[in-house]
């Protein structure tokens, strides 16, 4: 018997045909070695992780799996968010299910582990952490003195936003873990950031106040969910880049202003690692 946001569900102790109903679980799995039958493969955020996922069903978009596909796959274990909480009983007909709780993104390490725990793979996750943990500490080693000199900015283009990622984002712990600070306006925890935004991870910012995105060296990112959204959001970056308040940006001035994958809106472990060869290629190599 396990318990997990949805009630308890006994599960089987060794299941061989798993499936994933989101992109978060499927990144999980995969981080604990395990391949499912099925999971949502074909939309943006699967694709992020750069991974080979020949032999997974495709379940459609992270959002709206399709259970269809997923009693043909005759799985032994259904795992998933809890924001499927209106599809459970349907799923538990098909196979026993298990949904896990998670806010927000910035929980990543600390729900990882619950999943972990619920398949009974908490040996396998604290190994992957403890390879995370060794690649940050090989990350400080590098950087050095520089370590707690650099700043480092992290914005997110929407078609019609300007957004700063914050504290205890997914891509703010990965940076926190590394002893990295972050500028004063995106140094902001998700308690406080949920009593200021109603967000605890992000927030807008208007052009007049585009300093807020400034630091040592800049991370950026356009992802969208559709090709049309993307371009959009292309398109706004590249009229920000000619703003005269964009180009008074110290890490626009010294040529520090980064384009990176959406990974770093992150999930798990694997972004969280793509992430970390990021700080390596940007903080270290081009230091």
């Amino acid at each position: 018997m396990v318990r997990h946001a949805a009630g308890e569900t006994c599960v089987p102790l060794q299941p061989t045909r798993i499936v994933a109903l989101d992109s978060v679980t499927l990144e999980f799995l995969t981080a604990l070695g395990i391949k499912p039958v099925g999971a949502p493969i074909s939309d943006g955020f699967a694709t992020r992780l750069q991974q080979d996922w020949t032999g997974v069903e495709d379940l459609g978009a992270t959002g709206e799996p399709s259970l269809e596909k997923a009693l043909a796959l005759q799985p032994d274990l259904i795992v998933g968010g809890d924001y499927y909480q209106k599809v459970y009983s349907q799923a538990s007909q098909i196979a026993p299910t298990l949904l896990f709780k998670s806010e927000h993104s910035g929980q990543w390490k600390e729900v990882f582990m619950t999943v972990a725990q619920m398949l009974g793979k908490t040996e396998a996750a604290e190994q992957v952490m403890a390879d995370y943990d060794a690649r940050l500490a090989e990350l400080q080693q590098q950087m050095g003195d520089r370590l707690s000199q650099t700043q480092v900015s992290v914005v997110r283009v929407y078609p019609d936003y300007i957004n700063l990622y914050l504290q205890d984002s997914f891509c703010g712990k990965v940076l926190q873990d590394a002893g990295l600070p972050r500028p004063e306006a995106q140094a902001i925890a998700a308690d406080k950031a949920s009593q200021l935004f109603d967000n605890p991870i992000q927030v807008s910012i208007s052009r007049e106040v585009l300093h807020q995105a400034d630091g040592d060296v800049m991370f950026v990112w356009t992802g969208e969910n559709t090709p049309e959204a993307k371009h959009q959001a292309d398109q706004k970056l590249n009229e920000l880049s000619a703003d005269p308040l964009w180009q008074q940006l110290k890490a626009v001035k010294q040529g520090k202003v980064y384009r990176v994958p959406n990974y770093w809106i992150g999930s798990g472990p694997i972004a969280a690692n793509l992430v970390i060869d990021d700080l390596f290629k940007y903080l270290v190599e081009r230091a």
